[in-house]
């Protein structure tokens, strides 16, 4: 015979870590540094932003997907475009002083570094695609879109310089 199933008791133990407690605790205020603004380093970080956005924004205008250089210009534009204002956003709500673990100078020169000579790789395939011969349609936009890309590498050659100085200086401490 078969025995009807016995009723399971349902008992629930939650426990609350001091590390959860903490991180609550510690992102109700939000900080923000207007004053990064202000620096040499946040006002090339927002040239970034505002001139990648033109390198992009004028090759994606066109019919970029038919030539392969200017896809690979699309990539760096629109990747380092994201991270960038990622990075803004980090300098600006201080959320790096919350991080302690990260090497924050480390990866400032790492991401300024390579957003330099990635962007001036594309810099020189973007220069060196446009032609008049490949689509008088679309020329301008990527004249113009080869210039910006030339002036937003002087801004990440820029950053890269003051990320090294910082980096050099946390080193030697």
């Amino acid at each position: 015979a078969e025995q009807p199933p016995r009723p399971r008791s349902h008992t629930v133990t939650t426990t609350s870590s001091s590390f959860t407690a903490n991180l609550s605790a510690s992102s109700s205020t939000l900080a923000y540094d207007r004053e990064f603004l202000r620096t040499l380093p946040g006002l090339l970080m927002v040239a970034e932003i505002v001139l990648g956005l033109l390198v992009w924004t004028l090759i994606a205008g066109t019919e970029y997907f038919l030539y392969p250089a200017f896809g690979w210009v699309m990539f760096v534009a629109v990747f380092y475009w994201v991270l960038t204002v990622f990075f803004l956003i980090i300098y600006m709500t201080m959320t790096y002083t919350r991080i302690p673990q990260v090497p924050w100078t480390t990866v400032g020169l790492c991401f300024n570094g390579s957003a330099f000579i990635l962007y001036l790789i594309a810099a020189i395939v973007d220069a060196s695609s446009v032609t008049k011969e490949l689509d008088s349609h679309n020329y301008n936009s990527w004249a113009a879109s080869s210039f910006f890309a030339f002036v937003v590498t002087s801004c990440y050659a820029g950053n890269t310089y003051f990320s090294f100085i910082s980096w050099r200086s946390r080193t030697l401490q």
